[in-house]
């Protein structure tokens, strides 16, 4: 089966789209949360997931739009557009963000949006974090999000190694247990502004890091129009 994975869409609905129109067809999205923060489009991103077949995990942007977690542990750009996002969704997709479990296994694939130590907080950058992480799940792979950067950890038998991300090429998921990020949709982080996104192939076995480039432009000015962080608009540009 083929299986698009992608994490941290945070609103933003013409990166959605590019990252659905190129994926092509899939037989189902694998989401790792944080479908709304930061971007103008919360409603029209979460019914654009809801209407195919998924599976989904909260992230920590979606419980702050929702008040379940704490705004002042964000920074103060992400508790503005939090808030703003709070006031935009419907009762049904706020219903449905609530429904949203913090991990899902699914045959040999664990799905979280932070870590499977720390579901909705915790970063996995390194191969010190990634090698705490593995005893946190059971499974032979973890996806991940929240950083909104592509990576692949590897655990070997004394140390975790992080492997390079070969774009837009399939890589054997290895016999070695592994965490993957597929990196951001919405909000890349890794000086490069195209969306990211992951194709997970479970009859080869492989996964294939991609990205694709978006209008920018649309984005950033419907985020002018509703008074959001010129701070968050500028950033989609570098992808940082």
């Amino acid at each position: 089966m083929r299986y698009l994975v992608l994490s941290d869409i945070h609103s933003n609905l013409a990166a959605l789209e590019a990252v659905l129109a190129e994926a092509g067809e899939v037989d189902q999205v694998w989401c790792l949360g944080d479908l709304v923060g930061y971007g103008p489009d919360p409603n029209e991103c979460v019914e654009r997931i809801r209407s195919l077949p998924h599976l989904c995990v909260v992230g920590n942007h979606d419980w702050g739009t929702l008040d379940k977690l704490d705004l002042n542990d964000f920074n103060a750009y992400a508790r503005r557009a939090c808030l703003w996002n709070r006031e935009q969704l419907s009762a049904e997709n706020r219903d449905y963000i609530d429904s949203l479990d913090e991990f899902v296994v699914e045959g040999a694939f664990t799905l979280v949006h932070g870590s499977p130590r720390s579901h909705l907080w915790e970063y996995v950058m390194s191969p010190d974090e990634a090698t705490h992480s593995f005893a946190f799940f059971d499974t032979p792979y973890c996806f991940v999000g929240h950083t909104h950067v592509p990576g692949i950890f590897v655990e070997r038998s004394a140390s975790c190694e992080a492997v390079p991300v070969q774009g837009d090429r399939p890589v054997p998921l290895s016999p070695e247990r592994m965490i993957i990020n597929p990196g951001g949709v919405g909000q890349p982080r890794d000086s490069d502004p195209r969306a990211a996104y992951l194709i997970l192939d479970t009859d080869n076995m492989t996964i294939e890091h991609h990205r694709v480039e978006y209008a920018i432009e649309v984005t950033q000015e419907k985020m002018r129009k509703a008074g959001l962080p010129r701070r968050l608009i500028d950033r989609l540009d570098y992808g940082w």
